[in-house]
């Protein structure tokens, strides 16, 4: 929310050369729906990735601004070499990453901002994706696939609500958008690069702990619907595993509501009302475990899926 007398442009109007300035100084104050993030860097890196994936991103300017987060990524000099800081409000939650991963480093910090302080919502590590009305949400631990599944739904025309988080309305049971970048790790970069060669990405980080990191901007659709929330329909947990072929089963509703609430950042701080919400959405969800090894293959299941809705 903002108060004072309020104008708004988009990153894209400013040069990259203007948008470093403004990191450097100032800062940006960049609306990512549902929040508005405080952004500061001198960091080049930070500048391009900003300028890369969030272009069509609104830059809110007014007398009086007000961001959700106050966010940077700065360099510090360490023994022989510059590394970066992430900070919220000065505080720096984190060890310090190498200079070249700054921009992932924004990126990561931006979710542990939300993650740590946004409980209107039960947060819940997820890909979620929309198609029809429904959501399709995908829980699942690193290595499953989960990030290249997602970008490659959303290249197929799902809307992306999320990469990272599904955002729960524990009243309503409706799930809040929060598009961004899509995260990609190692092989998977250049699996999205040979099914999508128009697909845009931002600056790429080497030898991070999750190996090579790198993000793609998320489909016009997706950004425009951003303000849009939607129903939960399916929770599918993929696993992806080399060239075997495509398999599903029906995932039983209280396990699927264990490992919910076991991806769920936050769901005790709501108390009762948290684990209810947590088991009406597996209630009225149909709930599936997904194993595959081609990605065409998953794609047209899931095609097959939001069909026989």
């Amino acid at each position: 929310m903002h108060s004072g007398v309020r104008s708004s442009s988009t990153v894209s109007a400013l040069s990259p050369t203007e948008l470093a300035k403004r990191l450097r100084s100032r800062g940006i104050f960049l609306r990512i729906p549902p929040f508005v993030m405080h952004i500061q860097s001198p960091i080049p890196v930070v500048a391009h990735g900003l300028h890369a994936l969030y272009p069509d991103h609104e830059l809110i300017e007014s007398e009086d601004l007000f961001a959700d987060f106050h966010v940077a990524v700065k360099p510090r000099r360490r023994l022989l070499k510059t590394v970066c800081v992430f900070e919220m409000d000065g505080f720096q939650p984190f060890t310090p990453l190498a200079y070249g991963e700054a921009y992932a480093f924004l990126e990561w910090g931006m979710n542990w901002c939300v993650t740590s302080y946004c409980h209107t919502w039960i947060t819940i590590h997820a890909a979620v994706l929309e198609k029809g009305g429904r959501v399709l949400i995908l829980p699942a631990p690193p290595g499953s696939g989960k990030s290249t599944l997602c970008a490659a739904l959303m290249l197929h025309g799902w809307r992306l609500l999320s990469d990272e988080m599904a955002l729960l309305d524990p009243v309503s049971g409706l799930v809040t958008p929060s598009p961004r970048p899509v995260s990609l790790k190692n092989e998977s970069i250049e699996v999205i690069r040979r099914l999508a060669p128009e697909a845009n990405f931002g600056p790429v980080a080497h030898d991070t702990m999750k190996g090579t990191v790198a993000h793609m901007r998320i489909s016009a659709d997706s950004l425009a619907r951003a303000d849009v929330p939607a129903q939960p329909a399916w929770v599918v947990f993929p696993q992806f595993q080399k060239g075997v072929g495509l398999s599903v089963d029906e995932r039983p509703k209280a396990r699927a509501l264990v490992d919910l609430a076991a991806n769920s950042f936050n769901h005790h701080v709501h108390g009762r009302t948290g684990f209810q919400a947590l088991v009406d959405l597996v209630d009225r969800c149909a709930c599936h475990d997904l194993r595959y090894g081609h990605l065409d293959e998953a794609i047209a299941w899931f095609d097959e899926l939001s069909a026989a809705a």
